[in-house]
């Protein structure tokens, strides 16, 4: 059987409707984890990025890529994991930033907005998603993941998780 003849922008388009399986609101795609995606030697490689390394999702999200294109007739799928260069928060779009915070979520606030991790022991407030309060306290720098952190906003009492800025 042979793979039909699938464009970047169609393969990219079946891969948008992969959702992150720890954050269902946003796709792999709108998450920054998809880099590339080629229709060659019939079948599709997919090149992706973890989040982080040790990244608990990944298996999931290749079982998940892998259904998808099944799904549209693609039966030969292989997966290039590449670490470099690594994942940054700066590659979540700003649609996807807000569907984060409508989730409940304060998204990661870009490099060019001060949202740069620096080795220091205070960093910028977390925006309230539920009231956009700067009025929050770093509850715990672990999270429901190794890439989100617990706040709580001091302004509507809210427990709120925080996609860490990478």
């Amino acid at each position: 059987m042979s793979t039909p003849a699938l464009t970047r922008d169609e393969l990219f388009g079946i891969l948008e409707e992969v959702k992150d399986p720890e954050v269902p609101v946003i796709s792999i795609v709108e998450l920054g984890i998809v880099r590339e995606a080629v229709a060659e030697d019939g079948g599709v490689t997919v090149t992706i990025t973890p989040t982080y390394s040790g990244c608990p999702a990944m298996r999931v999200i290749e079982d998940d890529i892998r259904a998808a294109l099944s799904a549209r007739g693609v039966h030969e799928v292989r997966i290039s994991t590449v670490y470099s260069p690594a994942w940054t928060t700066d590659w979540i779009g700003p649609d996807a930033r807000e569907k984060l915070r409508k989730f409940g979520i304060a998204p990661p606030v870009p490099v060019e907005a001060g949202g740069l991790v620096t080795l220091t022991r205070r960093r910028a407030a977390a925006v309230c998603p539920y009231c956009g309060s700067r009025d929050t306290v770093l509850q715990s720098e672990f999270g429901s993941t190794a890439c989100k952190a617990i706040h709580v906003c001091r302004g509507c009492r809210q427990p709120f998780d925080e996609f860490k800025p990478l």
